[in-house]
């Protein structure tokens, strides 16, 4: 759940991405896990969902690091979150998201999917469309693979 005020807007890295509504200073917490919002699911329940519903899972959802037969889908705008190679937020924590350094308002915040990916990062086609088509210059979510295939961690 993210804990400072943010908003979605166009991203030029991909499709919507997470803007900061407030000055944020390096260290400062951005993103705790909430069970009470953060909602987890049964990856065999996902795995036996309609097509449309696999394919938003796999988008949106990451592997429960306490709990790897599960998958974590954030209930706000932190699923929307896009990945940078020099990310301003850091998830190395299991249970939160902290600012790497002093983030400007109206800074999109980025994090390297890296930090919570099992398996191979591999990007997904945009799916939203701004300014009337879907951003394709600069991709930026990705889908989970592992030998069990997208969104489910290695066997």
């Amino acid at each position: 759940m993210m804990t400072v005020r943010c908003y979605l807007a166009p991203s030029r890295i991909e499709g919507l991405g997470v803007y900061t509504s407030v000055a944020i200073p390096r260290g400062t917490e951005v993103w705790r896990y909430n069970s009470d919002f953060d909602l987890s699911y049964p990856i065999a329940k996902i795995a036996a969902a309609p097509d449309h519903i696999r394919e938003f899972m796999d988008r949106y959802t990451y592997v429960n690091p306490f709990d790897p037969s599960q998958v974590i889908l954030d209930a706000d705008e932190a699923r929307f979150m896009n990945h940078s190679d020099t990310p301003n937020v850091d998830f190395s924590s299991d249970i939160s998201g902290r600012a790497l350094r002093d983030i400007a308002v109206d800074e999109e915040l980025t994090c390297d999917y890296a930090c919570f990916t099992v398996g191979e990062i591999s990007f997904q086609p945009p799916r939203h469309k701004t300014n009337g088509s879907a951003t394709t210059e600069f991709p930026g979510h990705l889908t989970m693979q592992s030998a069990d295939g997208p969104g489910r961690p290695p066997a």
